[in-house]
């Protein structure tokens, strides 16, 4: 930061910075939960693929979206942000992947209750072996999410994007001549 003072960000900017990184993150997961609705789709010859399996990717990418920004806002994975980046990406991958899956058994517990069940049933309802396979497909996909916003927060966003999103006008370097 420079010498000068920051201005306080108004209302109207924060909400415009919370709907791009919203957009950024729940567009980056409906790719990749897009790509395993696809992937398992043929892997179980299922030529007839209905369109609502892709809504329901692209449903769930919006609330792990909204759930990482609840997260990031509750200040979680904050511990190891002096650590390598690496690390801090890891932790975070995994600190996050925890909070997905207590939103999904939260979830179930939520429409049992809605349902009228008691929480007993929702809780034996849900399978373990599908909730354990998300999560793996969840982290797999936080490590590369939460590396690049890791690399974003040390750069700063302006440069961030600067050098990921723009075209760069440095000089090709000369040609090296062997002697």
């Amino acid at each position: 930061m420079t010498a000068d003072v920051a201005k306080p960000e108004t209302l109207k900017q924060k909400a415009i910075h919370e709907g791009e990184q919203f957009a950024a993150i729940a567009l980056y997961l409906a790719f990749f939960f897009c790509a395993v609705v696809a992937y398992s789709s043929i892997l179980l010859n299922e030529f007839h693929v209905s369109y609502f399996k892709y809504g329901t990717a692209i449903i769930n990418a919006l609330v792990i979206a909204k759930v990482i920004l609840i997260g990031e806002y509750a200040h979680l994975g904050r511990r190891h942000e002096n650590k390598p980046l690496l690390q801090s990406a890891l932790y975070k991958a995994v600190m996050f992947t925890i909070l997905v899956f207590a939103f999904h058994v939260l979830e179930e517990l939520i429409r049992a209750l809605i349902h009228h069940q008691p929480f007993v049933s929702a809780l034996h309802a849900i399978r373990l072996d599908e909730l354990v396979s998300r999560c793996i497909i969840v982290f797999c996909t936080f490590v590369p999410l939460f590396a690049f916003r890791e690399l974003m927060r040390v750069m700063g966003e302006d440069e961030f994007r600067r050098l990921f999103f723009h075209a760069r006008n440095d000089q090709p370097s000369a040609p090296v001549s062997e002697a």
